[in-house]
């Protein structure tokens, strides 16, 4: 015989259950190894960080500056990029595709205002920050996120225009050279192939026609060809990059590049340890910011490098997966914004890391999430989470469930 159990037992038992099932749930709605392998890149970018500019107050430079400055506000830039990131997540993609219009041409407007004299400030003679007290705001890394989404929602409402060079090309290249333009004036190249990388890899998982593409390519090429060309100072990097140990170019143009080599050959294997790197002693210009990678090769090796490398590859790789799934569920401008994400992380991590490893001429691109700067990593946190919202509304889905 079955005993029954008294009714307040029963229901006790039912809560139980359903809130053992409701954990499991909660536990599977978003993915923790994202989450995990982001705050790895962060905390160790901290740590970096402060091991690269620990020396930096002994400069004249730097002579009003406490050892902890850069670490400290590193790690402000960290919280505050994970608050942001935070309530980005909360924020449907739904949403983020009704207000892409409007969040593009504020992107545009704030790369505007860099070039206006007492707005923007200027730093080694170029303008690309607007002050605000203390602080700065780099609207060029806030339009690679906006690229993301503006290319993205053009892709899906020109869909059927795919392959047309007027219709589907001409609008997306004419967006693109305004941004151009104005990175152009600030002057910003680097971030300008960046954004270039963006919208072409979008606009090719679209489906835009593979012959014009190609085409569009050697076209570019040669843009950015012709930009070195007639700019001197360009010129003179180039010809330094292809060969750098020449007295005056390792005196000169090339002086980052070949300190950067020397720190990844002191490094060797397993690096001479943590804070021990010699070339962040004011050998190696900008360690802690454009050359980090070099001080990670320095202190803790090849393996720290490839472990770096290993993280970003598996970061990438999910942003591609989490967009493939979102487009198989036909959630087009979430699958498009989830791939962007992963072409703008995997191009600048490739440029800055080729720069560092003297495989691509100097150009000034942080490594995402660990180098020193407020801007980068609050737009990082953004795009990640981004990213992370747009797996948790998948995985909504497939439990047939609604956002």
């Amino acid at each position: 015989m079955k005993l029954a159990l008294p009714a307040f037992l029963s229901r006790a038992a039912d809560a139980a259950a359903e809130s053992q099932v409701g954990q499991r749930s909660r536990m599977l709605e978003y993915d923790q190894a994202l989450v995990w392998v982001t705050l790895l890149l962060l905390l160790t970018g901290i740590v970096m960080v402060y091991s690269a500019s620990i020396g930096l107050p002994d400069s004249p430079k730097y002579a009003n500056y406490k050892n902890h400055h850069f670490v400290l506000r590193q790690a402000m830039f960290v919280t505050v990029g994970l608050f942001f990131g935070l309530l980005a997540f909360r924020v449907r993609v739904e949403q983020w595709e009704r207000w892409t219009p409007l969040l593009f041409l504020a992107a545009l407007l704030l790369m505007m205002f860099v070039l206006v004299p007492g707005i923007g400030k200027g730093v080694n003679g170029a303008r690309r920050w607007i002050g605000f007290g203390g602080f700065s705001l780099q609207p060029s890394e806030v339009m690679k996120l906006m690229m993301v989404f503006y290319a993205a929602d053009f892709t899906v409402r020109k869909q059927q225009y795919m392959h047309s060079l007027t219709k589907g090309f001409l609008p997306m290249a004419i967006a693109a050279a305004a941004c151009g333009g104005l990175l152009m004036l600030q002057p910003d190249l680097g971030a300008f192939g960046v954004i270039v990388c963006i919208a072409m890899g979008i606009l090719f998982l679209g489906g835009f026609n593979i012959i014009w593409f190609g085409g569009m390519l050697g076209v570019l090429a040669s843009v950015f060809f012709a930009i070195i060309l007639i700019s001197p100072w360009r010129y003179e990097r180039m010809v330094a990059y292809l060969n750098p140990w020449d007295q005056t170019n390792a005196l000169g143009k090339a002086f980052q590049l070949t300190h950067s080599l020397i720190a990844f050959g002191r490094g060797e294997l397993f690096g001479v340890g943590l804070g021990g790197s010699v070339e962040k002693l004011h050998y190696l210009p900008e360690a802690h910011t454009d050359f980090l990678l070099a001080v990670i090769g320095e202190e803790l090796g090849l393996i720290g490098v490839l472990v770096v490398i290993a993280l970003f590859y598996w970061i990438v790789r999910r942003a591609f997966d989490i967009g493939r799934q979102a487009i198989a569920a036909e959630k087009f401008f979430a699958g498009l914004v989830a791939k962007g994400i992963g072409i703008w992380i995997g191009i600048q991590v490739f440029i800055n890391m080729g720069v560092n490893l003297g495989l691509l001429p100097t150009k000034g691109l942080t490594l995402p999430l660990m180098s020193y700067g407020g801007s980068g990593i609050a737009i990082n946190c953004i795009g990640l989470a981004i990213l992370l919202r747009i797996d948790y509304e998948n995985r909504v889905m497939m439990r047939g469930g609604r956002v």
